[in-house]
C-alpha cells in the first residue's frame, strides 16, 4: 500500500454502520443509474452486511438496473447456510425484483479453480463496479484475501483460494486488481475485535485490506469501539 492510498482513505466513525452504509449504497445506486442506466455492486458476507441487506429491501430504486456480484464465496453446496449468496438471497434478493440474470453468484460448488475461471469470464462484461462493499477481518483480510496469500498480485478477476485460515479452506475471491476496478469502495467495520487490524491499516502495515485502492479513495465506516 502506498502512502498516497493511505492518504486517500477516509475513516468515518459512526454510531450506526448499517444506517450509514444504507445511505452510501442508495446514493451510489442513484448516481450510477442516472448516469449509466445500471448499477453494479459487489456484496460482502458477514453479519453487518446481512443487516444492511435486510434494510435494502425497502429502498426506493429501480431494481431492474441493479447487477449483483460477490466479493468472495466458500466452496460449499449452493444450499449451505455458510454461503454468502444464500445469505444475501434470503435477507434481501428474494424480496426484490432484480432480474435473475443480473444476479451473478460465484459457482463455488464446482470447486475453487473451476469457479474462479468461470467467474473471471463473467466479469469481463463489467467495465467497473459502481460500488464494492467489503469487510475487515481481525487479521486484516478482506473478501477471501488473507495475509501471506501467494496469489494476491494475480491479474485474473477471480482467484482460487486453497488455504483460508478458517474452514472451508477452499474459496473463490475477487482479486485485488478486480476490486480496485471500482468507482467507490465502502468498508463496513464493526466490533472491538477489529481494533488491531484498523491500527495496522492506519500505520500503513502490509495487510490485504490495505491493498484495496481506487482513484477516488475508499470510505471506511467504523464503530467508535474500533478506534478506541
Amino acid at each position: 500500500m502506498t502512502q498516497d492510498c493511505l492518504a486517500k482513505t477516509r475513516w468515518l466513525v459512526v454510531v450506526d454502520v448499517v444506517t450509514a452504509a444504507l445511505v452510501g449504497v442508495a446514493q451510489a445506486a442513484e448516481r450510477a443509474i442516472s448516469i449509466r442506466g445500471e448499477f453494479h455492486i459487489v456484496l460482502a458476507g458477514g453479519n453487518t452486511p446481512k443487516a444492511l441487506y435486510e434494510k435494502l429491501i425497502h429502498l426506493d430504486t429501480d431494481w431492474s438496473c441493479w447487477h449483483i456480484w460477490y466479493g468472495d464465496e466458500r466452496c460449499l453446496p449452493v444450499d449451505d447456510p455458510s454461503r454468502n449468496s444464500l445469505m444475501a438471497t434470503q435477507a434481501w434478493l428474494a424480496h426484490c425484483p432484480i432480474p435473475t440474470a443480473q444476479i451473478h453468484a460465484i459457482p463455488a460448488e464446482l470447486g475453487a479453480e473451476t469457479a474462479a475461471a468461470i467467474y473471471s469470464e463473467q466479469l469481463q462484461q463489467v467495465e467497473m463496479f459502481d460500488l464494492s462493499l467489503l469487510g475487515l477481518g481481525e487479521d486484516g483480510h478482506t473478501a477471501s484475501l488473507f495475509p501471506g496469500q501467494v496469489n494476491l498480485d494475480e491479474t485474473a478477476a477471480a482467484i482460487a483460494v486453497h488455504d483460508a485460515p478458517k474452514p472451508p479452506a477452499d474459496r473463490v475471491s475477487l482479486s485485488v486488481r478486480c476490486l480496485n476496478d471500482s468507482r467507490a469502495v465502502l468498508f463496513l467495520v464493526t466490533g472491538a475485535g477489529k481494533r488491531d487490524a484498523v491500527a495496522a491499516w492506519q500505520r500503513g502495515d502490509n495487510i490485504p485490506a490495505a491493498a484495496i485502492c481506487v482513484k477516488t479513495g475508499i470510505d471506511v465506516l467504523l464503530e467508535p469501539v474500533c478506534m478506541e
